[in-house]
């Protein structure tokens, strides 16, 4: 699957990826003034963006908020030429997209960040909620 499947959002000549993160992950982005992302931690070799706002929504929802109760989604721009170097990989339904990007290319695609990470969702259970995950 590629980036010509409908599926990746484009803004003139950039790519808007999304992330969910939780308020740990959250923290270091804003001590980087909302312009990059932390070094991936041994245990994770690949930095994974979604291809869009539904499934980021879904991760943080069920993984972010279970893990740490809450969940953000993020979104980030960065040009469709650095973009293009990743194939959209499909992980499960038809939205379940994302990029792999190796851990060792981190830097060079936060080097390539237009503008800043953009917290545009925050998520909690509902107060007396009991947890469904």
């Amino acid at each position: 699957m590629d980036a010509g499947s409908g599926l990746v959002e484009y803004d003139g000549d950039l790519v808007v990826l999304y992330r969910p993160t939780g308020p740990d992950e959250l923290a270091l982005i804003e001590a980087a003034d909302f312009k990059r992302w932390p070094p991936r931690l041994p245990e994770q070799p690949i930095f994974y963006p979604v291809t869009n706002e539904r499934y980021a929504m879904e991760i943080a929802t069920r993984w972010n908020i279970r893990d740490s109760g809450v969940g953000y989604v993020t979104r980030f721009r960065v040009p469709k030429i650095i973009m293009d170097r990743y194939p959209v990989q499909k992980v499960g339904g038809a939205h379940h997209t994302e990029w792999w990007v190796p851990a060792e290319e981190l830097d060079a695609l936060n080097d390539a960040i237009v503008g800043t990470i953009d917290v545009i969702g925050e998520y909690r259970h509902a107060p007396n909620e009991a947890a469904s995950i």
